[in-house]
């Protein structure tokens, strides 16, 4: 029934905008709801069939869609720099309403930091570390992004960890970091990087809380599992 037809041409009560405000978000498929976000279509396909090449290019899985980056979203015929930039926007607006509203005035457990950069680090294509820095009392006073690398490492200085720690007359830390692959299973340079962190703090009086490594929707603590 669509053929090649302009979504504008379709029975109203059929067209993706007009069903949503009917009956809501939930309502659409993913195609539909990309899209909308799309806007438009190209001589050759309506945006309802370019939704659809684009999540088929990405293996039709949404999981995939979210992670990826506007150079491969182009790389799908009709997707332009726009519309992919638009939805990579889109994305990380999505990702960004599911952090934390409030800061935790403390911080108790490894599951609670794993619930504050859970949202942040598992969509990511390449490994990032973060560090949080927490006073005296261990409550958050901030974090930061300390390295950026490729898809399965990245490189740490310690020494600005540490820097960055007594800039912020932090006691106490936490690093994180993510595994793109989804595995959160730490390998042996992420338990050198521990123990070096760890050892290089105490020399200056600062406290390694833990280390997590976050990997899809789970992590891995090196404190919960003794190794630290």
């Amino acid at each position: 029934m669509e053929g090649n037809l302009k979504i504008t041409d379709w029975a109203k009560e059929e067209r993706p905008r007009e069903r949503l405000m009917d009956n809501g978000p939930a309502s659409l498929t993913n195609a539909e709801l990309l899209a909308i976000l799309l806007r438009t279509g190209t001589g050759k396909a309506n945006v309802l069939d370019l939704a659809r090449n684009l999540l088929a290019g990405h293996g039709n899985q949404l999981y995939e869609l979210v992670r990826s980056p506007v150079e491969k979203m182009t790389r799908i015929k009709g997707i332009g720099t726009t519309k992919a930039v638009t939805l990579c926007a889109a994305f990380e607006l999505g990702r960004r309403a599911q952090l934390p509203v409030e800061r935790p005035s403390s911080i108790t457990s490894a599951g609670e930091v794993a619930q504050i950069m859970i949202p942040m680090l598992r969509d990511l294509t390449h490994e990032t570390c973060w560090v949080l820095f927490f006073d005296g009392g261990r409550k958050l006073i901030g974090k930061e992004q300390i390295s950026s690398g490729g898809l399965n490492a990245t490189i740490v200085d310690v020494r600005m960890i540490l820097k960055k720690a007594l800039d912020k007359l932090s006691c106490e830390l936490i690093l994180v970091h993510n595994h793109p692959s989804g595995s959160n299973k730490p390998g042996r340079q992420d338990k050198i990087l521990t123990q070096t962190l760890k050892e290089a703090a105490r020399m200056v009086d600062l406290h390694l809380i833990d280390h997590i490594v976050i990997g899809g929707n789970g992590y891995f603590s090196f404190a919960e599992e003794g190794l630290l």
